[in-house]
């Protein structure tokens, strides 16, 4: 073994013998292995939020919409059957949006109303999968009564149950003589949902897509037309490539340019989570620098005799940078021991009240580009934490230490 090598382990290790590592030594490795634990964890609970959120979002709404300047779509068939033969278009649906006052006795609560094709929804979203009270094809009418699927957090604001009756209020309705007479339309609840997002479960309901258009008076008109493709992350191309071959009225917005804003936040968010808990490992630096000072300063005496010896300046800060970086290494690796430990016990042991948070348990996941950055970030600041103390070890006049020997 080099005796840079020999050395730098040495000095790590108790001044009393058989005592094993120093208290320094072990005070420094924790100081990192905490930074970061602290650091993986929570970047893996932020990566967890936003896989969370995707797959909801992305359960409820497609990935693509096609929309026309003009408004509502008259000719949408022959729309549908085009975007429909694109390479990268796993599925396409046609859809009605508006929104309606939905009614129960008393209780009143403003929503958005969704008409679909039940049988091309299934295959365009995941809505299907959330249903926790009917199905889907219940919206067939019953007794002259469409059906209508609300949300679980709907039910409760208007207290109502499968099959029970609610009505649905536009105010764009008939001009009469007081003025325009808002529209009033009984359904029937089928099927009930829930999607673990309040914004959906208050907020949305499904009918079937001639239900929708008889109530918005649209005739065989639609809003547009929802498109899934086989990768969420190319939703950007093949919003281009489709907005190229339809071209002018018509115009595709994907999940991304819906939801800007919300990921946006998310990632900037967890930009800065990284950027402060990287401190914490900042803060563990400063341990290793105190410690090495120490060192330099009750070594002093040693780093004399082996100057005198003939060892290099270069030599000197080499025992004190290898003891620095056995540090970071040291830490490091517990760190990501414990983050990953701890990363397991959130998603799998521990469990969060559903009924409060929406959530069973804390979304964790586990990047390996979020191990690599942390990684790293602990490795590079440790070494830099090593190269002040290394130098003025490295400078140390050996005649001044061994004068009075």
């Amino acid at each position: 073994m080099p005796y840079h090598f020999f050395i730098a382990f040495r000095y790590l290790k108790s001044k009393k013998r058989h005592k094993g590592i120093s208290l320094n030594t072990i005070i420094s490795v924790g100081g990192v292995a905490v930074g970061v634990m602290a650091l993986l964890v929570v970047l893996s609970v932020m990566s967890g939020f936003h896989e969370d959120l995707q797959r909801k979002i992305l359960g409820v709404n497609a990935h693509i919409i096609v929309l026309s300047h003009r408004g509502a779509m008259t000719d949408y068939k022959e729309i549908l059957e085009k975007v429909s033969k694109e390479k990268d278009v796993v599925s396409a649906s046609p859809f009605v949006l508006g929104q309606v006052m939905s009614a129960s006795g008393k209780r009143a609560h403003g929503v958005f109303m969704r008409g679909i094709d039940p049988s091309l929804e299934a295959n365009t979203t995941e809505i299907a999968k959330y249903i926790k009270d009917g199905r889907l094809d219940d919206l067939k009418s019953k007794d002259g009564i469409p059906g209508i699927v609300i949300g679980k957090e709907l039910s409760s604001s208007l207290g109502v149950l499968r099959n029970d009756i609610i009505n649905i209020i536009s105010p764009t309705g008939e001009i009469g003589p007081m003025g325009m007479l808002p529209k009033v339309k009984q359904f029937r609840v089928a099927a009930i949902f829930e999607v673990g997002m309040f914004e959906y479960d208050s907020n949305l309901v499904l009918t079937e897509l001639s239900q929708a258009q008889d109530f918005f008076g649209l005739g065989d008109s639609i809003s547009g037309i929802e498109l899934k493709v086989k990768d969420v992350y190319m939703a950007k191309e093949v919003r281009e490539h489709v907005q190229k071959t339809l071209s002018f009225p018509y115009y595709g917005r994907d999940w991304m340019q819906m939801h800007k804003n919300l990921f946006s936040a998310l990632k900037l968010e967890k930009l800065a989570m990284f950027v402060i808990l990287v401190l914490i490992i900042l803060v563990a630096s400063f341990n290793i620098v105190g410690t090495l000072i120490m060192n330099v300063i009750e070594k002093s005496r040693e780093i004399a005799i082996l100057k005198a010896m003939g060892a290099t300046r270069k030599g000197i800060m080499a025992i004190f940078m290898l003891q620095g970086i056995v540090i970071g290494l040291a830490g490091t690796f517990i760190g990501i021991a414990g983050g990953y430990i701890l990363g397991y016990m959130f998603n799998n042991v521990i469990r969060l009240p559903a009924d409060v948070y929406y959530l069973s348990h804390l979304p964790i996941k586990m990047k390996l580009v979020d191990f690599m950055a942390v990684s790293l970030s602990a490795v590079i600041i440790s070494f830099l934490a090593t190269i002040y103390p290394a130098w003025q070890a490295a400078k140390l006049d050996p005649v001044e230490p061994l004068r009075y020997e």
